[in-house]
Protein backbone atom coordinates (compact mmCIF):
# COMPACT_ATOMS: atom_id res chain seq x y z
CA UNK A 1 0.00 0.00 0.00
CA UNK A 2 1.35 3.42 -0.94
CA UNK A 3 1.91 5.96 1.79
CA UNK A 4 -0.63 8.77 1.73
CA UNK A 5 0.38 12.40 1.97
CA UNK A 6 -1.95 15.33 2.60
CA UNK A 7 -3.04 17.50 -0.29
CA UNK A 8 -3.58 20.50 2.00
CA UNK A 9 -3.22 21.33 5.70
CA UNK A 10 -5.48 23.59 7.72
CA UNK A 11 -3.28 26.43 9.04
CA UNK A 12 -5.00 26.63 12.43
CA UNK A 13 -4.46 22.88 12.93
CA UNK A 14 -0.82 23.25 11.94
CA UNK A 15 -0.30 26.17 14.34
CA UNK A 16 -1.84 24.15 17.20
CA UNK A 17 0.43 21.22 16.33
CA UNK A 18 3.46 23.54 16.31
CA UNK A 19 2.59 24.98 19.70
CA UNK A 20 2.13 21.50 21.17
CA UNK A 21 5.34 20.35 19.46
CA UNK A 22 7.26 23.21 21.04
CA UNK A 23 5.73 22.43 24.45
CA UNK A 24 6.49 18.71 24.08
CA UNK A 25 2.80 17.75 24.25
CA UNK A 26 2.42 15.80 20.99
CA UNK A 27 2.09 12.04 20.70
CA UNK A 28 5.14 10.50 19.05
CA UNK A 29 3.32 9.89 15.75
CA UNK A 30 2.22 13.54 15.51
CA UNK A 31 5.68 14.74 16.53
CA UNK A 32 7.22 12.74 13.70
CA UNK A 33 4.56 14.04 11.29
CA UNK A 34 5.36 17.67 12.14
CA UNK A 35 9.11 17.03 11.85
CA UNK A 36 8.69 15.32 8.49
CA UNK A 37 6.22 17.87 7.16
CA UNK A 38 8.42 20.84 8.00
CA UNK A 39 11.75 19.05 7.58
CA UNK A 40 12.74 19.96 11.14
CA UNK A 41 15.94 19.13 12.90
CA UNK A 42 14.99 17.36 16.13
CA UNK A 43 17.13 19.45 18.48
CA UNK A 44 15.37 21.95 20.75
CA UNK A 45 17.30 24.97 19.47
CA UNK A 46 15.90 24.63 15.96
CA UNK A 47 12.28 24.56 17.15
CA UNK A 48 12.52 27.75 19.23
CA UNK A 49 12.17 29.94 16.14
CA UNK A 50 9.10 28.15 14.79
CA UNK A 51 6.49 30.26 16.51
CA UNK A 52 6.52 34.03 16.34
CA UNK A 53 7.03 35.85 19.59
CA UNK A 54 4.06 37.82 20.85
CA UNK A 55 3.71 41.38 19.63
CA UNK A 56 5.32 43.86 22.08
CA UNK A 57 2.05 45.79 22.46
CA UNK A 58 0.41 42.71 23.97
CA UNK A 59 3.21 41.99 26.46
CA UNK A 60 2.11 44.65 28.97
Amino acid sequence: MARRSPQWINSSVLMEALMRYQEGRLPLSMKRWVEELLDLNTDEASTAALLPSPHPIFND
